[in-house]
């Protein structure tokens, strides 16, 4: 049960890239692809783009791909007042001021939060999503009736995680993400990406997406759901069946091996899963 807890701290053709720095979006975007269809990338928590880099590689031939980092996080710069639903609204403003039709949203960890957020209050703005080892509710894991609080204040985690000392902080993110990733090759990669993420911005987020629940809301959600999840997982099958219960959707998949990286640790199965479901009529 203490993995599950570290879960949510993760949490070609090519086109010239670019990053979005306009404020009005709470994230930089890289945009690379000529294809007709649209994928649209979200790393999870504390994460750069990179995250998404052999993925984006395997289908930019045939999908446009735009790969988010939000404010904050890994080397993008931080916002103001960062939460879970402004992020989700900026993703979905993006996506219509931009006049992306309906694209594809994968996302990692919290990032497959956000896919869920914005295919359940935007319904008809997107394709279909595909949700990489993340839960409606991650607090519910351990509090099957946690309810969330919508006045939670999270200035006490942002008082102590900024009052870290570099080395105590880099050395308990080591830590957390051996935990997380079983590809020593990306373990310090993964590290990296959080010692570099703003301090207020990682503590704020993290706050606000453990008081984060989604599990009444994707009822809304109306289009394709593949949630691949990661091997241990199939350990609690009856409690994550429980939090998907109201996507009707949900295709749900167990990953054969790996942690919460399933990208980096079970590629051959990761690989297999999305191209059936971004090739699927």
């Amino acid at each position: 049960m203490k993995k599950l807890l570290l879960f949510s701290l993760s949490l070609s053709v090519i086109t010239p890239s670019f990053a979005q720095t306009d404020s009005a979006y709470p994230f930089e975007v890289e945009k690379s692809g000529r294809g007709n269809r649209t994928i649209l990338f979200i790393p999870g928590f504390a994460c750069s783009g990179d995250v998404w880099t052999e993925t984006r590689s395997t289908y930019e031939d045939d999908f446009t791909c735009y790969t988010l980092t939000m404010a904050g996080f890994a080397d993008a710069e931080p916002g103001q007042n960062p939460t879970f639903e402004g992020w989700k609204t900026g993703i979905a403003e993006f996506i219509k001021e931009e006049q992306i039709k309906k694209p594809i949203i994968i996302g990692h960890s919290m990032g497959g939060g956000l896919a869920m957020a914005l295919a359940a209050d935007y319904p008809t703005l997107i394709e279909r999503i595909v949700v990489v080892d993340a839960l409606p509710c991650l607090a519910a894991l351990t509090n099957p009736n946690f309810k969330q609080d919508d006045q939670v204040d999270c200035s006490a985690s942002v008082k102590q995680i900024s009052g870290l000392p570099k080395e105590q902080f880099y050395q308990m993110q080591k830590m957390t993400i051996s935990q997380l990733v079983q590809n020593a090759e990306m373990i310090e990669l993964v590290t990296s990406w959080s010692v570099q993420s703003d301090r207020a911005t990682f503590a704020k987020m993290y706050c606000d997406f453990l008081n984060t629940d989604l599990r009444d809301r994707i009822k809304t959600v109306k289009c394709p759901s593949l949630i691949l999840l990661e091997s241990s997982f199939k350990n609690i099958q009856s409690a994550i069946v429980e939090q998907y219960k109201k996507l009707e959707s949900a295709d749900l998949q167990y990953a054969n091996k790996g942690l919460h990286f399933i990208m980096y640790d079970d590629k051959e199965w990761y690989f297999e899963q999305l191209s059936s479901f971004l090739n699927k009529e």
